[in-house]
C-alpha cells in the first residue's frame, strides 16, 4: 500500500474529523442563541408590561425602560444575523462533505484504466463530475452570499 495513498486517507479523516468538530460546534452556538432568544423574549415582555402598566411612573424611568427594550431589540437582531451566519455555515459544510464524497467517487473512475472502463462507467464518471461541478458552484454561490451580507453590514 503506498504512502501517499496512506498520507491522502489521513488528510481526509483528518478533514472529516475537522468537518465534524465544526459542525458540532455550531450546532451547540445555535442552541446558545435559540436559549438567549428566550431569555431576550421574556425581558422584552416584562418591559412592556412595565411599559404598558405605566401608571404614576416617572418620565425617567419610563426612558430607561425603552433603552432597555431597545437594546434587548438590537441584541436580538445581532443574534439573528450570527443564526444567519452560523445557517450558511452549516450549508457550506453539508457542500463541502458532498463534494469529498463526489471526489472519492471519482478518483475511483479515473483510477480506472481507461482501457478497462465500461461505457457505464464513462457515463456514470461524467455524471459525477456534473453533480461535482454543481456543488462546487453552490459552495460558490454560499460564498458570494457571504461577501455580499458583509458588505452590506459595512
Amino acid at each position: 500500500y503506498p504512502t501517499w495513498k496512506r498520507t491522502l486517507n489521513r488528510r481526509a479523516r483528518d478533514t472529516q474529523t475537522k468537518r465534524f468538530c465544526k459542525a458540532q460546534a455550531i450546532q451547540r452556538r445555535l442552541e446558545e442563541i435559540e436559549v438567549t432568544f428566550r431569555e431576550l423574549e421574556q425581558q422584552g415582555i416584562k418591559l412592556e408590561k412595565l411599559l404598558r402598566d405605566e401608571d404614576g411612573t416617572s418620565a425617567d424611568q419610563k426612558t430607561q425602560w425603552m433603552n432597555q427594550l431597545l437594546y434587548l431589540v438590537q441584541k436580538k437582531n445581532t443574534l439573528m444575523s450570527e443564526e444567519s451566519d452560523l445557517m450558511i455555515a452549516v450549508q457550506e459544510l453539508k457542500l463541502e462533505e458532498q463534494q469529498w464524497q463526489l471526489d472519492q467517487k471519482l478518483r475511483c473512475y479515473m483510477n480506472m484504466e481507461e482501457s478497462l472502463k465500461t461505457p457505464e462507467d464513462r457515463v456514470a464518471e461524467k455524471e459525477i463530475l456534473g453533480q461535482l461541478l454543481e456543488v462546487v458552484n453552490k459552495r460558490n454561490v454560499l460564498i458570494h452570499v457571504q461577501e455580499e451580507k458583509r458588505l452590506s453590514e459595512l
